[in-house]
């Protein structure tokens, strides 16, 4: 799905109705999750299909002093991704166990550094060594409990299939008007206005 436009030239401007509904369902007001105090109506005055935009947008309204501390990019339809990174044997629980236990045991090593009276350096070295062994030890144990249902690592991460860019209602018309200034990235100069 690309951006929609109510005004021609103007990627995401809000024109008519033709934004989908927020979260809370209407239009014109933001849900008072998004940080806005409640109570306090905000409108939708541009929506893009990713981060980017809506950030260079905002980033456009700060470098012309509007007040974007009234403002607010809502990513909408949120869709939850797991990136598998690879596979996950006991011998690289092990590893990523003993790197994890020997942050731990550097740490706690240089507590009891610091406390030392003599050779600190080996204080901080056992320490070290010791976190590491522990930690490969229970990284294993606890790869080796799982019974093979979770034989991979990956990485969560949440994204929206539309941001739109809201601002309080008493604001909207100055935005807009701004916005309907911009020069986008790959657009000729002459064809924002």
């Amino acid at each position: 799905m690309s951006w929609q436009s109510g005004v021609p030239g103007v990627p995401g401007l809000a024109g008519g109705n033709n934004l989908p509904a927020g979260p809370s369902g209407d239009q014109s007001r933001a849900p008072g999750s998004d940080g806005t105090e409640p109570g306090r109506t905000t409108v939708t005055v541009a929506s893009f299909p990713d981060y980017p935009s809506a950030q260079y947008t905002v980033d456009f309204l700060s470098d012309n002093q509007f007040p974007v501390e009234r403002a607010a990019i809502v990513g909408t339809d949120l869709t939850l991704v797991e990136t598998v990174l690879g596979r996950m044997t006991t011998g690289r629980a092990a590893l990523a166990g003993a790197a994890t236990g020997a942050w731990f045991g550097l740490f706690i090593g240089l507590l009891f550094g610091i406390f030392t009276v003599g050779n600190w350096w080996a204080v901080i070295l056992v320490g070290l060594v010791i976190g590491a062994i522990w930690g490969a030890i229970f990284g294993a144990i606890a790869h080796a409990m799982t019974g093979g249902r979770r034989d991979f690592t990956s990485a969560s991460s949440l994204r929206a299939n539309q941001y739109a860019v809201t601002v309080d209602a008493t604001l909207a018309d100055q935005a807009r008007q701004l916005i309907n200034r911009m020069n986008w990235p790959g657009q000729p100069a002459d064809a924002a206005g």
